[in-house]
């Protein structure tokens, strides 16, 4: 071994490699960010495969799923389904409104407590699904910011103005030959 290689073992110990530590500190190690990412996106894979994977559920529990998914659009075909019947038989559209105004207001309240547990209920879920999506978002937020400012870069540089058609030297050149 060299004598430099014995001096950098003696105050180093060996098996490091300072100058690789000490960047380190400033730039990210590009092999170990390369593996993050492919763990990241393998997680990604594997959660949304679990995701959807069959399981092996039984009859009463798809059936349950099947009845929890028509509410929504009940709700939205029956509204719409009011709107036409209101077009096609007024009269029929109000008499039906009639009997609806006579429903207490307790049976009412009933039907908006049930509605709102139902759909906070919703509401809750797809709000924590989205919590948890919105933090891969921000991870990328970095590297988008980069992005955004290296474009501005460019847009902010002015092209260089087009040298004149007669800043050619040979051409000056040919010009005062001709003149004389």
């Amino acid at each position: 071994m060299g004598l430099i290689g014995k001096l950098m073992q003696a105050l180093f110990g060996s098996g490091r490699n300072v100058v690789a530590e000490t960047a380190e500190v400033f730039r990210e190690n590009a092999e170990a960010g390369a593996q993050r990412r492919t763990d990241e996106r393998a997680q990604a894979l594997a959660q949304h495969a679990a995701e959807f994977a069959r399981d092996d559920r039984g009859a009463f529990d798809r059936f349950m799923d099947g009845v929890n998914r028509l509410p929504r659009p009940a709700l939205a075909l029956g509204t719409l389904g009011l709107f036409v019947a209101a077009m096609v038989d007024p009269v029929w559209f109000s008499s039906r409104m009639q009997g609806v105004a006579l429903v207490p207001e307790p049976l009412w309240w009933l039907l908006g407590v049930i509605v709102s547990f139902y759909f906070g209920a919703r509401h809750q879920l797809k709000g924590q699904e989205f919590r948890r999506s919105i933090a891969g978002t921000l991870a990328r937020t970095p590297q988008v910011i980069a992005n955004v400012e290296a474009l501005d870069a460019l847009r902010s540089e002015e092209p260089a103005a087009p040298a004149p058609a007669d800043a050619n030297p040979a051409l000056e050149d040919w010009r005062r030959a001709a003149r004389g």
